[in-house]
């Protein structure tokens, strides 16, 4: 591309990830969904009648080519290859599917939110009751550069932050470094670009639909999981979501590089991802056994079961997460109240997800390993482990993912 040169100061510049188009680079054979004006919705979420772009059956791997919102933006003119080439980036580098989405799908700037979700994925044999469990096999950067914006009246600092009058859009160059992917930026306007931060990939909208014809704000989430954003669901993670209608209908967005918890500025380094993802059912009966009775989004990494929390109040949200876990705790492992309640306040961490979100969210990190000696009620087998093509993460630059993350861990307009 011919961006701004990105390399560290002394070194040679060397290309961080080729452009991934539309199509190019699919698999023969592979199930591909790419983003297009008849595929996606623009600031809405899927409910129970839309028609679903794609059918599956359950075990079935899908790659999905998602496109941020960022640049696409009324606020930033609606025209990524314009945005962008203020930027350094050529047209040529750009996205043909975020310029066709900017160009051609509807969205109402000051009803909808900003999100560009892909779907709805029709899960065959899905039913209410049931979870779907949604496991993040591989995602991989298409272009090598983000966005991370600032708009008044969101954020955490409303009133302080942003101080001039428009959208604070902040672009971000990726580059590689010893073989890990970094996302730049400089100390000030127009120096070079010195700080570094490391990439961990993740979806922040993973969602079923809701039951109804209404479709929701793509904004605030909910127990259809939605615009989540924690950022604990990188490769090899997995996500449990109650199955709210027929089929499920599952839809993806809101690609991310990288997110701080909190997600403080409004948005993370949002940039669009080519994710691999294996969609199974698991029936009321074996989710039941596996976890008690879940209302809204679980994680598993290798490390934890992550409990979620939401509400527009934080503090309401962290007594629904503190909830949630203690009733996990029970189901899964058989702990009284009382000894669940004291190992959450030793042991567990609860983090603020975000509370950018119009719905603010908390999360719990229960490490598994603690419970190892406990002998389970109805035990099953594991559901958690990454099935999967093994294929996350080869022959590309590591994407800096802490020792906790690899796979572990560790809006109104966005």
């Amino acid at each position: 591309m011919t961006a701004p040169d990105l390399a560290a100061p002394g070194t040679a510049a060397t290309p961080a990830v080729p452009i991934l188009q539309p199509g190019i680079g699919i698999e023969p054979g592979a199930r591909y969904l790419p983003s297009t004006p008849e595929t996606v919705l623009w600031g809405r979420l899927p409910c129970a009648t839309d028609a679903a772009v794609l059918t599956i059956a359950t075990g079935e791997t899908v790659t999905i080519d998602t496109v941020s919102h960022e640049g696409i933006l009324d606020d930033q003119g609606k025209d990524p290859v314009a945005f962008f080439a203020r930027h350094g980036v050529a047209a040529s580098d750009v996205l043909d599917d975020a310029v066709a989405i900017a160009a051609t799908v509807p969205r109402d700037a000051a009803a909808d939110g900003p999100h560009v979700v892909t779907g709805p994925i029709r899960i065959d044999g899905a039913r209410p009751g049931d979870l779907l469990k949604i496991t993040v096999e591989q995602l991989v950067p298409r272009v090598p550069y983000g966005v991370i914006s600032n708009r008044h009246g969101k954020g955490a600092l409303v009133g302080e932050l942003p101080r001039t009058p428009g959208t604070v859009s902040v672009f971000a160059a990726v580059e590689e470094r010893d073989g890990r992917l970094f996302g730049t930026l400089p100390v000030t306007d127009g120096g070079e670009r010195i700080v570094a931060f490391p990439l961990a990939p993740f979806l922040g909208t993973m969602g079923v639909a809701v039951a109804g014809g209404e479709r929701p704000h793509s904004v605030p989430p909910g127990e259809h999981g939605g615009n989540i954003d924690i950022n604990l669901l990188v490769e090899g993670a997995v996500l449990y979501l109650p199955v709210q209608v027929e089929g499920a209908l599952a839809y993806v967005g809101d690609p991310h590089f990288a997110q701080g918890d909190g997600e403080v500025a409004l948005t993370a380094l949002e940039a669009s991802l080519r994710a691999t993802l294996r969609f199974d059912v698991v029936p009321r009966p074996e989710a039941l056994a596996e976890f008690g009775e879940i209302t809204g989004p679980l994680i598993r990494t290798d490390a934890y079961l992550v409990p979620t929390g939401m509400d527009i109040d934080l503090d309401e949200a962290m007594r629904r997460c503190v909830r949630a876990a203690l009733s996990l705790l029970q189901a899964r492992w058989g702990l009284d109240e009382h000894l669940a309640y004291a190992y959450l306040s030793a042991a567990t961490d609860f983090d603020i997800s975000q509370v950018v979100d119009i719905i603010s969210g908390v999360h719990a990190r229960i490490r598994v390993a603690d419970f190892a000696a406990v002998a389970r009620p109805a035990a099953l087998p594991e559901s958690g482990e990454s099935p999967g093509s093994g294929a996350s993460g080869r022959n590309r630059p590591d994407l800096g993912r802490s020792p906790e993350s690899s796979g572990a861990t560790g809006t109104e307009t966005r």
